[in-house]
């Protein structure tokens, strides 16, 4: 899922295909017209179905950034135009710039980028000129408990909260920035140390980015794993889990667990009762949007005693 390909030229004929296939909209003074006097209908009410388009086109709306996708060219064109009849919006074309996230077309897909947005939080960090290493959190994984606490937390906090939207195409770095905001309140020099160690690994892999290709495969399967009290303060446990449809990456999470897993089966259950909530809404959204899978989702877990529990929690309860 992750990939370094991010220079090149767009292929002409993708490039074309893209034109209308999906576009960008912006509205035009949209803050100055949120006010709204009248109900507004997530789904058609019942008895005022309109025969003619039973099923309308769903929309995914960030305040005034809009982006138009469809396997039918003439629709999407369509719905632009009327769109823009009824209010004044600019149409941008193919979107290569979306609320700080590149789209890079592919021959056989897309790829998602914030090399743009990583090169701002490294100047923001003073750190564009520092030397890259190679995983995000050190090996040891230690923390000086007795570290000074550090001179500027609010730069800190600012620093950890970028990096919380940087995962929205880095799955790779949900460990390591999970660590780093468990430390927001009250960050010492050695979180300090722990955030310039990240950022470094950040700066040696500018290209790296979320690759969405067409897939084969329509199952849902998802991954899950768990550092049992990993955390030296409350020993708790770290859960994390990958959810994909078909090859791509659709969902993931790394966080801390409420309670305190008293073995490692233990914990390897509870992130499985967390990915399974996760795979059930997943499963609820996608049947909501007309898409549904030939097979059951799958869930896989490396700990055998955890999937003894889940195969008969009633006699290990």
């Amino acid at each position: 899922m992750l990939t370094g390909l991010l220079s090149g030229t767009r292929p002409g004929y993708l490039r074309r295909a893209l034109i209308r296939l999906w576009a960008r909209l912006d509205v035009h003074s949209a803050f100055l017209n949120g006010r709204l006097a009248e109900t507004v209908y997530m789904r058609q009410p019942p008895g005022y179905e309109d025969k003619s388009v039973p099923d309308h086109l769903y929309f995914l709306v960030y305040v005034d950034d809009i982006l138009v996708m469809g396997s039918d060219s003439h629709r999407v064109t369509g719905l632009v135009d009327r769109l823009a009849q009824e209010f004044k919006i600019r149409d941008m074309g193919p979107p290569s710039f979306f609320l700080g996230i590149e789209t890079v077309p592919l021959s056989d897909g897309i790829l998602l980028s914030q090399r743009r947005y990583v090169q701002d939080i490294l100047k923001r960090a003073g750190m564009v000129d520092y030397q890259p290493v190679s995983t995000p959190v050190s090996v040891a994984r230690s923390e000086d408990s007795d570290a000074a606490p550090f001179a500027d937390p609010t730069h800190y906090r600012g620093l950890a909260g970028a990096l919380q939207y940087l995962t929205v195409t880095r799955p790779d770095l949900s460990f390591a920035v999970n660590r780093l905001c468990q430390r927001m309140q009250a960050p010492t020099t050695a979180n300090w140390s722990m955030m310039k160690h990240v950022l470094r690994y950040v700066k040696g892999t500018l290209g790296m980015g979320l690759c969405v290709r067409k897939s084969l495969s329509t199952s849902l399967h998802a991954f899950s794993d768990s550092d049992w009290a990993g955390s030296p303060d409350d020993r708790k446990s770290t859960s994390g889990f990958a959810v994909y449809l078909g090859s791509n990456m659709i969902s993931w999470s790394c966080r801390k667990q409420r309670t305190v897993a008293r073995s490692s089966t233990e914990a390897e259950y509870k992130t499985l009762v967390d990915v399974a909530a996760e795979v059930t809404w997943l499963v609820s959204l996608l049947r909501e949007i007309g898409f549904s899978s030939a097979s059951a989702p799958s869930l896989w877990c490396d700990n055998l005693s955890a999937t003894y529990l889940c195969a008969n929690p009633v006699f290990h309860a």
